[in-house]
């Protein structure tokens, strides 16, 4: 069975950090482009960040620019969110999917906004003091 599974998730006071993590199983993440999620309560679920295949093209949502950080380890099978600078607002489920994108450009929009093969189930990110 196919699966990806997010961890890393927690609660953490403002400023502080996480690393999420999005791990494959049952099929290898080399041919997929990964998209990092998130829905906090009583909102739309919106794209945070992505990565290609290749890891060489990443793009983040403006209000995660420059405190966020995607990466992948194609031997692990695992795409990572490190997660700097956190603020409230950031407080949300996390979810990651892959998309069927062999192109070695990505953006968020075209990743975030088309169906997406593979979901994880999802972890939840408090920031609170």
């Amino acid at each position: 069975q196919w699966q990806l599974v997010e961890s890393g998730g927690g609660l953490v006071q403002p400023g502080g950090s996480l690393r999420l993590s999005c791990a494959a199983s049952g099929f290898t993440l080399d041919y997929y482009a990964i998209v990092w999620f998130r829905q906090a309560p009583g909102k739309e679920r919106e794209g945070v960040s992505c990565i290609s295949i290749s890891g060489g093209d990443t793009d983040y949502a403006d209000s995660v620019q420059g405190r966020f950080t995607i990466s992948r380890d194609n031997l692990k099978n695992t795409v990572y969110l490190q997660m700097n600078s956190l603020k409230p607002e950031d407080t949300a489920v996390y979810y990651c999917a892959a998309a069927a994108w062999v192109l070695p450009e990505v953006t968020l929009y075209e990743l975030s906004t088309r169906p997406l093969e593979i979901w994880g189930q999802g972890t939840l990110v408090t920031v609170s003091s």
